[in-house]
């Protein structure tokens, strides 16, 4: 039964082959353009994940403000500041998070020789280079131990090692820190910067080295990561602790400063599905436009075939069987534009490559563009909407064709 439906439908495809062709190639580019918008929603999703994990996708940031409430006996506008004692709070409050790191920073005159320039030099622990997900390029990043003993040892950022020697190499050289010396072990990978920000001129030393720049009792910011955890429960935590600890109302903002990368990427996935959803939507539509073809070619091959359905009738044929045979030409139509919609599909996807997306706003952002890859579930979620589509336009004209008059359809002509 299934084998003569498909050669009812192929013969009847046969008879008209332009118009079939037409229709078919209506199907293939509404399905290509389901698939390809699918493609760059999915696309722009990754960008965005990859942005966000070149910088630390689970990091979060603490750093002292000035109290905005009054809060027991303590006015508004009482500065806020860290010690170690605060780290120790924080990884009291949340045992859970992976790794804790220090943070203080300062504006530097750095110098190599005759070269000198000011660099933002931050003083941390080792465990900041996983939290801000940096990559070292030559040589290594700061240990435990370069930490503990006061190891007057610095790591380059990418911008930095190349002002201060070009294309000399840096390891194992000494430059000056505000007139203090330091020995580097490391240059860094290139990071995403943007045009007004200097994230790869900045110079790395151990925390407590940082000491002979500043005074390191009091800390500038404390950073953490944690993966698979709450994080908004999690920041609750430290805000109850440190609010406890140091006089002031868990709410108030400006107190301390919470930047949690995670809450931001989550706000991010919100604004990439409507896109997704958006995209599907208008793909959706263009292969509707197709569907409305083909509904018309199938409403003229049912009035040019009444007389053929009048005899089948005639013979014995039910309702169903003619219902059938027509929505078979229907699907058959739909199944071969949508294998050379999906063909195309890939075609375009791999000849287009990435489209350009974060590149064009930050330097070496190749990793946040966005590429069009046309992945499994994009093809199930485009299938099925073709299967509707081709189901919706071609019962219309089987249900027609199945409800002629055997007698009225036996004197058309």
């Amino acid at each position: 039964m299934k084998r003569d439906l498909l050669q009812q439908a192929y013969s009847a495809m046969r008879h008209d082959l332009r118009k079939t062709v037409l229709t078919m190639l209506g199907m293939a580019w509404g399905i290509a353009t389901v698939v390809l918008l699918l493609a760059y929603g999915n696309g722009f999703g990754r960008a965005i994940q990859a942005i966000w994990d070149s910088y630390g996708a689970t990091a979060i940031g603490i750093y002292a403000g000035r109290t905005s409430q009054q809060a027991g006996g303590n006015k508004a506008g009482v500065q806020v500041r860290f010690t170690q004692d605060d780290v120790e709070l924080i990884r009291n409050v949340a045992p859970l998070v992976r790794r804790v790191s220090r943070s203080s920073d300062k504006t530097v005159t750095v110098q190599n020789g005759p070269r000198s320039f000011n660099f933002q030099v931050f003083g941390i622990d080792p465990a900041i280079q996983d939290i801000w997900s940096l990559a070292v390029n030559q040589g290594r990043f700061i240990n435990d131990e370069d930490d503990l003993s006061h190891g007057l040892y610095a790591v380059l950022g990418s911008e930095a090692k190349e002002k201060l020697f070009s294309g000399i190499p840096a390891l194992g050289q000494s430059i000056r820190l505000n007139g203090v010396t330091f020995q580097v072990i490391g240059v860094m990978q290139p990071r995403m910067q943007e045009a007004d920000n200097d994230d790869n001129r900045v110079v790395y030393i151990p925390f407590h080295s940082m000491d002979v720049l500043i005074n390191t009792h009091y800390i500038d910011g404390i950073w953490l990561d944690s993966f698979g955890l709450d994080h908004a429960k999690i920041v609750k935590s430290i805000r109850d602790s440190l609010g406890a600890a140091h006089g002031f109302k868990p709410d108030d903002e400006r107190a301390i400063f919470v930047f949690d990368a995670q809450k931001q990427l989550e706000q991010f996935s919100i604004i990439t599905l409507g896109l997704k959803v958006l995209l599907a939507f208008i793909g959706s539509i263009t292969l509707g436009i197709g569907g409305v073809g083909l509904m018309n070619i199938m409403l003229v091959s049912v009035t040019q075939r009444t007389r053929e359905i009048g005899v089948e009738k005639a013979l014995g044929a039910r309702k169903k069987d003619i219902l059938f045979q027509f929505l078979a030409e229907a699907m058959v139509i739909t199944a071969v534009g949508g294998i050379i919609g999906i063909l195309l599909s890939y075609a375009i996807s791999f000849s287009v490559g990435n489209l350009t997306f974060y590149s064009a706003l930050a330097k070496h952002a190749e990793a946040g563009d966005i590429r069009l890859i046309v992945a499994p579930r994009t093809l199930i979620v485009a299938t099925i909407i073709l299967g509707l589509v081709g189901i919706v336009s071609g019962m219309f004209p089987a249900m027609r064709a199945a409800n002629l008059d055997p007698i009225e359809a036996l004197r058309y002509e």
